[in-house]
């Protein structure tokens, strides 16, 4: 008689299983929110672009726009190539 049973558990799994788990999931679902209670609307909070983007308004409001470094002066600061450190300087 058991291997009749057994064969039949094992081919009639999943339609035993799923409304067990069902059951289970939706009692625990239910559990967890009447533990927790009902949530509190949060405030949304602003993505990190539009954080960047506020920064830099707030910076560029207390300045001239229209002062601007040339591109002869930027050149000037930029460090040698990494090949180029080891060569002696020509002068």
């Amino acid at each position: 008689m058991w291997p009749v049973i057994l064969t039949a558990a094992r081919t009639y799994a999943p339609y035993i299983t799923f409304p067990v788990a069902l059951v289970v999931g939706a009692v625990g679902y239910h559990l967890e929110w009447f533990i927790r209670g009902t949530p509190q609307q949060t405030k949304e909070e602003q993505s990190i672009l539009e954080k960047r983007e506020e920064r830099i308004l707030q910076e560029a409001a207390g300045r001239d726009l229209t002062q601007v470094t040339s591109l002869k002066e930027k050149l000037e600061f930029t460090p040698k190539a990494a090949l180029n450190r080891n060569r002696p300087e020509k002068s």
